[in-house]
């Protein structure tokens, strides 16, 4: 089996998790500078089988596109041409940072740690990851 890699997409950061090879269990990867994910996800997936991107979808709580839609969207439509053997799709991203900021305080993380934005992301990634497995009972 292949990786999945899950995809939280920010203007300036995006937060990376990714699956075991046995897609058993969703871990953090990395942060990454949006403008260097691109190419970040190439050299990956030249050392690592992956199976598929999953990609935050970004809604507000009422389900209407945020503004950070058009973005993903572009990284989206750019992935598919260059990249078209390996499928990505969206998955609802909706309160994965609210989520995230949850996880840390549960997890003990002092305030100082709580602030770092690309912690963050990338435990949403993980959570958006965990959720999109549990989706597809994988």
């Amino acid at each position: 089996m292949a990786r999945i890699i899950s995809i939280d997409y920010g203007r300036k950061r995006t937060g990376l998790a990714v699956t075991d090879p046995l897609q058993l269990i969703a871990g953090g990867l990395a942060t990454v500078s949006t403008s260097e994910l691109f190419e970040w996800l190439k050299a990956y997936i030249a050392k690592e089988p992956v199976e598929r991107l999953v990609i935050g979808e970004p809604l507000q709580p009422n389900g209407a596109p945020s503004e950070n839609l058009a973005r993903v969207q572009q990284f989206v439509n750019r992935w598919r041409k260059a990249v078209p053997e390996i499928p990505i799709e969206y998955y609802d991203e909706r309160f994965t940072s609210v989520l995230a900021h949850q996880a840390m305080l549960d997890g003990g993380l002092k305030k100082k740690a709580r602030q770092n934005k690309a912690l963050v992301d990338e435990i949403s990634a993980t959570i958006l990851l965990q959720d999109y497995m549990r989706s597809k009972k994988i």
